[in-house]
């Protein structure tokens, strides 16, 4: 039943046991996970990775309707300033008949695969289904290294010509210097335009921003190589910003119609590429069954739990526990949607969840909490039970609750002071490692640049450069990302990373003590990321930190608290 944006679903104990026939490795559920939502009729469902624009669309419509003309005439000009594009650069087509088209069937007994994409699918089963690297997920010591390395390095190795990614650099004389190309390109330094552009921009010299932003369209593009995408989107912001529309174009955006099940895919896509959000719930999952080992109730209290990506992998390995599993309680927070059922789409997380514990013969709690500010949460509202294990779980979500650069008041100082009130047994937690939350705009441009062209160049060496689910990915995520950092400013900029160790300050101050790094769990992701990842991956520590990252560059870290008793 719902009532303002609460409710509940709840799953019964089942006498059948559901694990014996289960493989060994827990993040199998994920693509189960997947492949359950991408066979639902998403297709005209909007896609869940909302944020608060949407709402703050909702609740000032008529001021909407104000600048609906200015947005016209905005989006009008942007088109007239994209200058002539290369013609060696192709642009993609968004309704394309030629998309690679894939299509994932639901596991039951058996997996059934539609159009006979046999082939696709097994190498998904290989990206995410490990079932010897992960035997148990109550074992008090991780397989060794050894155990790793019985998996030969020849056969993770990346074949770049049938993925179409770029060719190791291989040794040997260069080619001869007659030897032209056939099509001589113009060399210009993107950074250094977007650099003067910002700086324009920044001095209200719309003349010299215009004249920079049409040098920057005509070398830059969605389907180029890392810097041209990043240009592309950069571009779109910046010139959003000039437009003095930049909230407004950026709601537009959110508001695009996108099925949700168009970005399911491109976020599977970017799972199988990129280790961060596997790793990330491999880290939280494995200390949350740690902790709660022998324990008769498990209760998650998920601050952001969108499609609830992270809880198969923990719903699987608890069914493998000696002696039956744990009852599972979680109760899922995350923005509400406007209209009129605010908690629609974490429902309907919730009815995934449910599938997912009856299927493995666990015993299930579900209440839901749609709020916009999650400090506005009570303990009342979570309904504790001191005889549970409490968990607290939010891994990248709190750099959109607003800091003291956005208000009087830090909100994530409130939400910070509610969580020690919960007085969780664990609380875990990840961060995005940003340095762009700074109110003077040329400095943020920079380091949003510095922090951007680490992600684009990820994906130029990990996803073919025509993938269309790679250029859904950047343009719903990062290219929004990009126009909120960039276009937006007060309360309409709620995009605000801190680094972790200014959020290690923020919460040893808020009144927690620090949780040493378990070093079997940071050892297993270590060897993984090595196995089966692009060698420019990296995974460190520092200061109890597990740092994720890319090329030297720190993007991801979690860590894992409780409060301090003193």
């Amino acid at each position: 039943m719902e009532q303002n944006g609460f409710s509940d679903i709840s799953v019964p104990w089942s006498n059948e046991s559901a694990s014996s026939s289960l493989p060994a490795d827990h993040f199998d559920g994920v693509l189960k996970y997947l492949n359950q939502i991408l066979m639902e009729d998403l297709d005209q469902r909007a896609c869940m990775y909302q944020d608060i624009s949407a709402l703050q669309a909702a609740e000032k419509s008529f001021q909407d309707a104000l600048l609906g003309a200015d947005l016209n005439e905005v989006c009008a000009n942007r088109k007239g300033s994209r200058g002539k594009r290369n013609h060696d650069q192709e642009e993609p087509e968004e309704n394309s008949e030629g998309r690679r088209k894939k299509q994932f069937a639901s596991y039951t007994d058996e997996l059934s695969i539609l159009d006979n994409e046999v082939t696709e699918i097994t190498m998904y089963d290989k990206a995410l289904l490990c079932p010897k690297m992960n035997p148990g997920f109550y074992d008090e010591e991780p397989p060794s290294l050894s155990f790793y390395c019985k998996i030969t390095p020849e056969s993770l190795k990346w074949d770049h010509k049938k993925l179409g990614l770029p060719e190791e650099p291989k040794g040997g004389r260069p080619k001869k210097a007659n030897q032209r190309p056939n099509m001589i390109r113009e060399v210009v330094d993107l950074n250094s335009l977007l650099t003067q552009c910002a700086q324009a921009v920044a001095n209200f010299d719309n003349r010299t921003s215009q004249e920079l932003l049409v040098k920057i369209r005509q070398h830059s593009s969605p389907s180029g190589d890392a810097t041209e995408r990043m240009a592309h989107y950069f571009a779109d912001a910046l010139e959003a910003r000039v437009s003095g529309a930049g909230a407004t174009i950026y709601t537009a955006a959110r508001r695009r119609k996108m099925s949700a099940k168009d970005i399911l895919k491109a976020y599977q896509s970017h799972i199988l590429a990129c280790p961060f959000r596997k790793m990330s719930n491999l880290f939280a999952d494995k200390s949350i069954g740690r902790l709660t080992r022998g324990v008769n109730t498990i209760h998650i209290i998920d601050f952001g739990i969108l499609y609830g990506f992270q809880w198969p992998c923990l719903i699987q390995g608890i069914s493998l526990r000696p002696g039956g599993p744990p009852k599972l309680r979680i109760t899922g927070i995350d923005l509400p949607q406007t209209g009129f059922r605010p908690a629609e789409r974490i429902e309907e997380t919730g009815q995934r969840l449910s599938y997912f514990c009856e299927r493995f013969n666990v015993p299930f709690e579900y209440h839901t909490i749609a709020v916009k500010e999650w400090e506005t949460i009570t303990l009342e509202d979570l309904k504790l039970d001191r005889s549970e294990t409490i968990i607290v779980n939010c891994l990248y979500r709190m750099r959109n609750v607003p800091d003291e650069t956005a208000e009087s008041s830090s909100a994530r100082t409130d939400v910070l002071g509610l969580i020690r009130k919960i007085k969780p047994d664990l609380f875990v937690h990840g961060v995005l490692n940003g340095t762009y939350n700074v109110p003077f705009f040329v400095t943020r441009f920079k380091e949003a640049m510095h922090h951007f062209s680490s992600l684009f160049d990820m994906f130029d060496k990990t996803l073919p450069r025509h993938d269309q689910d790679r250029m859904v990915f950047e343009r719903e995520i990062f290219g929004r990302d990009c126009m909120n950092v960039i276009a937006c400013e007060g309360k309409e900029r709620f995009d605000r990373p801190e680094t972790y160790k200014q959020w290690q300050v923020r919460i040893l101050k808020a009144g927690f003590k620090q949780l040493p790094l378990n070093q079997d769990i940071v050892r297993e992701v270590r060897a993984k990321v090595k196995l089966q990842y692009h060698k420019d991956f990296l995974v460190d520590e520092d200061c109890n930190w597990m740092l994720q990252g890319w090329k030297g560059r720190v993007i991801y870290a979690l860590s894992c608290w409780k409060p301090d008793s003193e």
